[in-house]
Protein backbone atom coordinates (compact mmCIF):
# COMPACT_ATOMS: atom_id res chain seq x y z
CA UNK A 1 0.00 0.00 0.00
CA UNK A 2 1.31 3.45 -0.85
CA UNK A 3 1.51 6.19 1.74
CA UNK A 4 -0.90 8.37 -0.25
CA UNK A 5 -3.69 5.87 0.37
CA UNK A 6 -3.44 5.79 4.17
CA UNK A 7 -4.00 9.14 5.84
CA UNK A 8 -7.54 9.34 7.19
CA UNK A 9 -8.95 6.98 9.85
CA UNK A 10 -11.94 4.93 8.74
CA UNK A 11 -15.44 5.80 9.94
CA UNK A 12 -17.67 3.19 11.52
CA UNK A 13 -17.86 0.14 9.26
CA UNK A 14 -21.64 -0.18 9.56
CA UNK A 15 -23.29 0.65 6.24
CA UNK A 16 -25.52 3.67 5.86
CA UNK A 17 -29.15 2.84 5.11
CA UNK A 18 -29.03 4.74 1.83
CA UNK A 19 -26.36 6.33 -0.34
CA UNK A 20 -28.02 9.78 -0.14
CA UNK A 21 -25.81 11.13 -2.94
CA UNK A 22 -22.54 10.45 -1.11
CA UNK A 23 -21.18 7.84 -3.52
CA UNK A 24 -20.78 5.33 -0.67
CA UNK A 25 -22.83 2.57 -2.34
CA UNK A 26 -21.02 3.05 -5.67
CA UNK A 27 -17.68 2.80 -3.85
CA UNK A 28 -18.74 -0.41 -2.09
CA UNK A 29 -19.91 -1.97 -5.37
CA UNK A 30 -16.63 -1.03 -7.06
CA UNK A 31 -14.60 -2.34 -4.11
CA UNK A 32 -16.51 -5.65 -4.08
CA UNK A 33 -15.76 -6.12 -7.77
CA UNK A 34 -12.12 -5.18 -7.35
CA UNK A 35 -11.36 -7.35 -4.33
CA UNK A 36 -13.16 -10.41 -5.67
CA UNK A 37 -11.77 -10.24 -9.21
CA UNK A 38 -8.14 -9.17 -8.71
CA UNK A 39 -5.33 -9.98 -6.27
CA UNK A 40 -5.34 -7.69 -3.26
CA UNK A 41 -1.92 -6.23 -4.13
CA UNK A 42 -3.25 -5.04 -7.53
CA UNK A 43 -6.27 -3.22 -6.08
CA UNK A 44 -5.80 0.51 -5.48
CA UNK A 45 -7.94 3.22 -3.94
CA UNK A 46 -7.45 5.19 -7.16
CA UNK A 47 -8.76 2.29 -9.29
CA UNK A 48 -11.79 1.76 -7.05
CA UNK A 49 -12.54 5.49 -7.19
CA UNK A 50 -12.35 5.51 -10.99
CA UNK A 51 -14.69 2.51 -11.22
CA UNK A 52 -17.13 4.16 -8.78
CA UNK A 53 -16.98 7.51 -10.60
CA UNK A 54 -15.76 9.40 -7.52
CA UNK A 55 -12.50 10.95 -6.35
CA UNK A 56 -9.92 8.92 -4.40
CA UNK A 57 -10.27 11.40 -1.53
CA UNK A 58 -13.98 10.53 -1.25
CA UNK A 59 -13.10 6.83 -0.94
CA UNK A 60 -10.63 7.68 1.85
CA UNK A 61 -13.19 9.94 3.52
CA UNK A 62 -15.78 7.13 3.67
CA UNK A 63 -13.55 4.12 4.30
CA UNK A 64 -10.01 5.14 5.17
CA UNK A 65 -7.15 2.98 3.93
CA UNK A 66 -7.36 0.07 1.52
CA UNK A 67 -7.18 -2.45 4.38
CA UNK A 68 -10.19 -0.86 6.07
CA UNK A 69 -12.15 -0.83 2.82
CA UNK A 70 -11.30 -4.49 2.31
CA UNK A 71 -12.49 -5.30 5.84
CA UNK A 72 -15.79 -3.57 5.10
CA UNK A 73 -16.20 -5.60 1.90
CA UNK A 74 -15.31 -8.81 3.76
CA UNK A 75 -17.89 -8.18 6.51
CA UNK A 76 -20.95 -10.42 6.04
CA UNK A 77 -22.14 -9.84 9.62
CA UNK A 78 -24.77 -7.14 8.98
CA UNK A 79 -26.24 -9.07 6.04
CA UNK A 80 -26.35 -12.30 8.05
CA UNK A 81 -28.02 -10.59 11.01
CA UNK A 82 -30.72 -9.22 8.73
CA UNK A 83 -31.18 -12.52 6.86
CA UNK A 84 -31.47 -14.59 10.05
CA UNK A 85 -33.63 -12.18 12.05
CA UNK A 86 -36.84 -14.24 12.18
CA UNK A 87 -38.33 -17.08 14.21
CA UNK A 88 -37.22 -20.54 13.04
CA UNK A 89 -40.70 -21.50 11.81
CA UNK A 90 -40.69 -18.62 9.28
CA UNK A 91 -36.95 -18.25 8.71
CA UNK A 92 -36.88 -19.80 5.23
CA UNK A 93 -39.44 -17.36 3.87
CA UNK A 94 -37.82 -14.43 5.67
CA UNK A 95 -34.40 -15.24 4.17
CA UNK A 96 -35.72 -15.35 0.60
CA UNK A 97 -37.79 -12.16 0.90
CA UNK A 98 -34.94 -10.30 2.61
CA UNK A 99 -32.29 -11.48 0.14
CA UNK A 100 -34.38 -10.47 -2.88
CA UNK A 101 -35.33 -7.09 -1.40
CA UNK A 102 -31.73 -6.29 -0.44
CA UNK A 103 -30.48 -7.26 -3.91
CA UNK A 104 -32.98 -4.90 -5.49
CA UNK A 105 -32.29 -2.05 -3.08
CA UNK A 106 -28.49 -2.34 -3.13
CA UNK A 107 -28.18 -3.39 -6.78
CA UNK A 108 -25.93 -6.22 -5.56
CA UNK A 109 -26.23 -9.45 -3.63
CA UNK A 110 -25.28 -9.25 0.06
CA UNK A 111 -23.63 -12.71 0.03
CA UNK A 112 -22.72 -13.63 -3.55
CA UNK A 113 -19.34 -11.87 -3.59
CA UNK A 114 -17.86 -14.82 -1.69
CA UNK A 115 -18.34 -17.02 -4.76
CA UNK A 116 -15.89 -14.98 -6.81
CA UNK A 117 -13.14 -15.55 -4.25
CA UNK A 118 -13.36 -19.36 -4.27
CA UNK A 119 -10.45 -19.98 -6.65
CA UNK A 120 -8.02 -17.49 -5.15
CA UNK A 121 -5.26 -18.17 -2.62
CA UNK A 122 -4.22 -14.65 -1.57
CA UNK A 123 -5.73 -12.32 1.03
CA UNK A 124 -9.15 -12.83 -0.52
CA UNK A 125 -9.37 -16.12 1.37
CA UNK A 126 -10.47 -13.82 4.19
CA UNK A 127 -13.80 -13.54 2.35
CA UNK A 128 -14.30 -17.29 2.64
CA UNK A 129 -13.21 -17.35 6.27
CA UNK A 130 -15.51 -14.47 7.18
CA UNK A 131 -18.40 -16.04 5.27
CA UNK A 132 -17.96 -19.29 7.20
CA UNK A 133 -17.68 -17.49 10.52
CA UNK A 134 -20.42 -14.90 10.03
CA UNK A 135 -22.91 -16.81 7.89
CA UNK A 136 -22.46 -20.58 8.19
CA UNK A 137 -21.53 -20.62 11.89
CA UNK A 138 -24.35 -18.18 12.68
CA UNK A 139 -26.76 -20.60 11.01
CA UNK A 140 -25.31 -23.59 12.84
CA UNK A 141 -25.91 -21.80 16.14
CA UNK A 142 -29.58 -21.20 15.25
CA UNK A 143 -30.51 -24.62 13.94
CA UNK A 144 -32.08 -27.31 16.12
CA UNK A 145 -31.59 -31.06 15.77
CA UNK A 146 -29.03 -33.26 14.10
CA UNK A 147 -26.56 -32.54 11.29
CA UNK A 148 -26.70 -28.82 11.96
CA UNK A 149 -23.38 -28.13 10.22
CA UNK A 150 -24.38 -29.95 7.04
CA UNK A 151 -27.80 -28.31 7.02
CA UNK A 152 -26.27 -24.86 7.57
CA UNK A 153 -23.86 -25.38 4.68
CA UNK A 154 -26.73 -26.47 2.42
CA UNK A 155 -28.84 -23.46 3.45
CA UNK A 156 -25.93 -21.15 2.65
CA UNK A 157 -25.61 -22.91 -0.71
CA UNK A 158 -29.31 -22.36 -1.41
CA UNK A 159 -28.98 -18.64 -0.64
CA UNK A 160 -25.92 -18.33 -2.89
CA UNK A 161 -27.73 -20.32 -5.59
CA UNK A 162 -30.71 -17.99 -5.45
CA UNK A 163 -28.42 -14.99 -5.77
CA UNK A 164 -26.52 -16.56 -8.66
CA UNK A 165 -29.75 -17.47 -10.45
CA UNK A 166 -31.16 -13.96 -10.11
CA UNK A 167 -27.85 -12.54 -11.37
CA UNK A 168 -27.72 -14.93 -14.31
CA UNK A 169 -31.29 -14.13 -15.34
CA UNK A 170 -31.27 -10.40 -14.58
CA UNK A 171 -34.08 -9.72 -17.03
CA UNK A 172 -35.82 -13.07 -16.66
CA UNK A 173 -39.01 -14.08 -14.90
CA UNK A 174 -37.39 -13.71 -11.47
CA UNK A 175 -36.82 -10.01 -12.05
CA UNK A 176 -40.57 -9.55 -12.54
CA UNK A 177 -41.67 -11.68 -9.59
CA UNK A 178 -42.30 -10.14 -6.19
CA UNK A 179 -40.03 -11.20 -3.33
CA UNK A 180 -43.07 -12.83 -1.73
CA UNK A 181 -43.82 -14.91 -4.83
CA UNK A 182 -40.20 -16.02 -5.08
CA UNK A 183 -40.42 -17.02 -1.41
CA UNK A 184 -43.59 -19.04 -2.11
CA UNK A 185 -41.58 -21.12 -4.58
CA UNK A 186 -38.10 -21.19 -3.01
CA UNK A 187 -38.57 -21.02 0.75
CA UNK A 188 -40.06 -24.51 1.34
CA UNK A 189 -36.73 -26.18 0.48
CA UNK A 190 -34.91 -23.84 2.85
CA UNK A 191 -37.48 -24.34 5.58
CA UNK A 192 -37.14 -28.12 5.40
CA UNK A 193 -33.40 -27.73 6.03
CA UNK A 194 -34.02 -25.30 8.88
CA UNK A 195 -36.46 -27.50 10.76
CA UNK A 196 -34.72 -30.75 9.86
Amino acid sequence: MSGSEATVPAPSPSPAPADQGTGRDAILRAARRAFTQRPYAEVTIRGIAADAGVSPSLVVKHFGRKEELFNTVADFGPAAEELFDAPLDTLGRHMVVTLVRRRRELKSDPLLRVVFSLGNQDERSLLRDRFHEQVTEALIARLPGRERTLRAELIAGHLLGLGATLSLHREGAGSLATPEHLADLYAPALQSLITG
